[in-house]
């Protein structure tokens, strides 16, 4: 199978997946997260459930709430640590393109100066010429 070449990642990426891959918290995290928004994760909890409901106990519906309970508590803590990861990118991103935008207004300014300049000798150097 052909790889794909690999395409040029924003800076602020780079950096987040640095840090997110020197923790092993936040690695776990991910993980959990990404299982937790997929299908595969909505189609087990599917079967275990219905196993449980038709021939797990005579009367599952306390326990089952239970049990779902506290999953959707440590479900919306990792969506959270998800919305926190995303936030934590647009502000590292937002700080890198802050400074980038900074560097080639600055960078105009100086070509600008610097066009005015030689425009303004080319002037000099014309009127020079016809005054004579």
């Amino acid at each position: 199978m052909v790889q794909p070449p690999q395409l040029a990642r924003h800076p602020a990426v780079l950096k987040l997946q640095e840090m997110r891959a020197a923790s092993l918290q936040l690695r776990i995290a991910d993980a959990i997260t990404q299982f937790a928004g997929s299908m595969q994760f909505v189609y087990i909890h599917a079967i275990i459930f219905a196993i449980w409901m038709v021939w797990g106990e005579a009367t599952p519906w306390p326990t089952l709430t239970l049990v779902v309970s506290l999953e959707a508590i440590f479900l919306s803590t990792f969506v959270m640590i998800g919305q926190n990861r995303q936030a934590q990118f647009q502000q590292i991103k937002a700080d890198h393109d802050f400074t980038q935008q900074e560097l080639e207004l600055k960078t105009n300014t100086e070509l600008t100066r610097a066009i005015h300049a030689m425009t303004s000798e080319l002037l000099r150097r014309d009127q020079a010429g016809h005054d004579r």
